[in-house]
Formats: structure tokens, C-alpha cells, sequence
């Protein structure tokens, strides 16, 4: 269990975009998030909800679609980072295969220190440009903006895979990589009790 409170609360405000996301590690899955998307609103709720996150996002105003979903990224990336502090005595690696119907996403991560997003959906089809459906507001592609935006920020490595299958459906493989990505974050942010420093040879993680 950590011995310190990893919270942040990060405002953003920028000539197209305010807003603040407060987001805590060690949390209970409360959310409260107003993106202005109820599709990336529905994504984050499950993925605080399955790595066991508070994360609440108020945005008081955006312009184009494009700079709101990378600005909440970027956003959200910002807090995990300042709330994690020096990483120390964490597991580091982190790890989750979910399945969603007929759906199953891989996501493996790393605090590495070095942003690197593998986002690979159906082998040798890339990515899924149906809207979502279900919902009207987003497609794919900007969902991967979205974590483009994250994983720079909060400077980790993620490695998303979602094998083709039967009855692939954009909802459903973004519902499956958002809960594998809380998971497999969850485990990475757990404290290792037999890790008494940074879990790097380099004694750092930037």
C-alpha cells in the first residue's frame, strides 16, 4: 500500500482549450468527467472503473474536436505523472488481456519514462474507421489521438493489440482496450513491497 497520497490536479488552458482534470492512483472508482464526448466520457469512466482511478475532468471550454480529445490526453497524462512523483517502489510493468464479447484486447504497459504507442487493431487491417456505434461523437482514430496525447505525457510505453475477429466492432474494441488499459495500469502503479527504490537499473524514471 502507498505511504503518501498520489493525486494531482492539473488545469489546462490554452488558446483553444480550459480545463482541469484531477485524478488520483490510489482511488475507488469515482468519476465525474464532462469531456464534451459521450463516448471518450463512457471510455474513461471504464477505465477508471477497472484500474480503480478518481478522475474528474471539467471542461470549460474547447474549440474543434481535434484539440479536445489531444488536450485531454495531454491533460490526463500530465496528472498521472505529477501523482505518481518518482515512481518509487512501484511494480513498473503492468499487463491485461480482456475480452469484450467477441472482441479481446491486449495492453501492456511500462512506466518507462519513454513515450512509445504501439496501437495495432486487426492484424493487417489498421485501424477501424466506423464511427462508433452507439455513439455519434468520435471516431477511432481519435481515440488513438487521445492516447498519443496521454502516453507522452504521462511518459509510458503502451502497447495496444486487438487481434481481427468475428463481428468486430469499433465500440466493442474500444470498450475492451480502455478496461485492459485500466487494469494493466492498476498493476503498474501498485507499490512492490520487496522494492525499496525506483524500479530502474539507472536509479531514475523521467
Amino acid at each position: 500500500m502507498a505511504t503518501k497520497i498520489r493525486e494531482a490536479t492539473i488545469k489546462r488552458k490554452t488558446n483553444e482549450v480550459d480545463m482541469t482534470v484531477k485524478f488520483a492512483i490510489d482511488g475507488k472508482s469515482k468519476s465525474k468527467i464532462n469531456t464534451g464526448f459521450d463516448s471518450l466520457n463512457h471510455m474513461l469512466e471504464l477505465f477508471c472503473f477497472h484500474g480503480l482511478f478518481d478522475l474528474e475532468i471539467e471542461l470549460k471550454h474547447g474549440d474543434l474536436k481535434h484539440h479536445i480529445v489531444e488536450d485531454i490526453g495531454i491533460a490526463l497524462g500530465d496528472a498521472f505523472k505529477k501523482a505518481l512523483g518518482d515512481a518509487k517502489g512501484i511494480k513498473r510493468y503492468g499487463y491485461a488481456s480482456i475480452p469484450m464479447d467477441s472482441v479481446v484486447a491486449n495492453v501492456s504497459v511500462d512506466i518507462s519514462g519513454r513515450p512509445y504507442l504501439t496501437f495495432n487493431i486487426g492484424e493487417g487491417a489498421g485501424l477501424l474507421h466506423p464511427l462508433i456505434e452507439k455513439f455519434s461523437d468520435l471516431k477511432t482514430d481519435d481515440f488513438k489521438i487521445f492516447l498519443e496525447g496521454f502516453i507522452s505525457h504521462a511518459r509510458i510505453s503502451l502497447n495496444v493489440r486487438v487481434p481481427m475477429s468475428q463481428d468486430m466492432d469499433s465500440h466493442h474494441v474500444l470498450e475492451a482496450i480502455f478496461k485492459a488499459m485500466g487494469v494493466a495500469l492498476d498493476q503498474a502503479t501498485q507499490i512492490e513491497p520487496r522494492r525499496k527504490g525506483i524500479p530502474s537499473t539507472k536509479g531514475r524514471i523521467d
